[in-house]
């Protein structure tokens, strides 16, 4: 366990660490939490490499402590996304492969500690291939999948949307094209927030992947709909809702960023890091961005940093236990892994 530090990142927020481990430093891989676990899955473990690791790391959030999984395989994936299912899978969805862009997807067994490669179901409409795009949990069996299809000679001028139902009885998937679609983005992120007005419900929106600044709706679903239960977090919900009750709110958020991350709590989309399409130096960021939805309409708050040690890109944020957690990611230099798993401090 790391010591406490001060306010080094920001004028009123940080990153302190608190746990380091070599089998944490990779980059663009995904991090999903179970049941008080952090699932690392696959990565580049150094900047500048195309073959992306094989292997499966899991962090217990509650003792610090990172170990390898002895399971046989493992998806070798970079660039992909993951979500759980049914409290017991991680389910990893497209991503490079070393020579390709997928759209399988792979479903890992903790109880078991196992990893299955299911099966396409009849009827799928499975996308050409998926990197650096978004899966966005809508129910336990149901995810949207937003971003890019194929690589950049093969690429359309817009994004497309899917619906990936799952089905962990039979081992399968299924993709669903959506009749929208998004623009072209790659290394956006996605966050499922609640919307006011005559229109309540929820809405996905996709932040970032291009160089535009505006946010997009992947999705709207009227009030009762949307089943999954986003995690409690009253304690840093309050910490967010002091921050920017301090700051100044613009209806512009960032424009050019892609490689960023994103948690959702409460009304708030937290987002980090990043690299920036604007500048040709200097581009890895280390600003923390606040989308607030409770007005009409929503609005960012910008809080930048000092602390150069904190610039992070292809990085992951986890929500546990009242607590944002980030993992992973490659510094200033674009190729250097941080080994180190950090938590949002707020000083309010």
């Amino acid at each position: 366990m790391a010591a406490p530090v001060g306010p080094v990142g920001g004028s009123r927020w940080t990153w302190r660490p608190v746990a380091q481990d070599a089998l944490l430093a990779r980059a663009f891989h995904s991090c999903t939490e179970l049941r008080g676990r952090l699932y690392l899955v696959g990565g580049l473990l150094t900047g500048g490499e195309t073959e992306p690791s094989g292997d499966t790391v899991v962090l217990d959030l509650a003792g610090d402590q990172a170990v390898r999984m002895g399971v046989q395989g493992g998806p070798r994936r970079s660039h992909h996304d993951a979500a759980p299912l049914d409290g017991r899978w991680v389910c990893a969805v497209g991503g490079w492969d070393g020579a390709r862009r997928l759209a399988t997807v792979a479903a890992l067994d903790t109880e078991h500690g196992e990893w299955e490669a299911w099966t396409e179901a009849p009827g799928s409409c499975s996308p050409v291939g998926l990197s650096s795009h978004t899966c966005t949990r809508l129910s336990d069996r149901e995810l949207r999948v937003a971003g890019r299809e194929g690589g950049i000679r093969t690429q359309r001028r817009y994004g497309s949307i899917f619906t990936l139902k799952l089905d962990p009885g039979a081992c399968t998937y299924c993709y669903k094209e959506e009749g929208c679609h998004s623009v072209s983005r790659s290394g956006h992120c996605a966050a499922l927030l609640p919307t006011l007005g005559p229109r309540a419900g929820h809405q996905l929106l996709l932040f970032g992947g291009c160089n535009s600044a505006e946010p997009e709706v992947a999705g709207h679903w009227s009030h009762g709909k949307i089943k999954e239960e986003p995690p409690v977090a009253p304690r840093l919900m309050e910490q967010l809702t002091k921050l920017v009750s301090s700051g100044q709110g613009s209806p512009q958020g960032p424009r050019g960023l892609r490689h960023l991350s994103c948690s959702v709590i409460g009304p708030f989309a937290v987002l980090f890091g990043g690299e920036t399409l604007t500048r040709a130096r200097d581009t890895i960021c280390n600003d923390l961005y606040i989308y607030d939805t409770r007005k009409s309409p929503p609005l960012w708050f910008h809080f930048p940093c000092t602390d150069r040690a904190l610039k992070r890109v292809g990085h992951r944020t986890c929500l546990w236990n009242d607590q944002l957690y980030l993992v992973g990611g490659f510094g200033e230099d674009g190729r250097t892994a941080s080994p180190q798993v950090c938590t949002l401090d707020l000083f309010i």
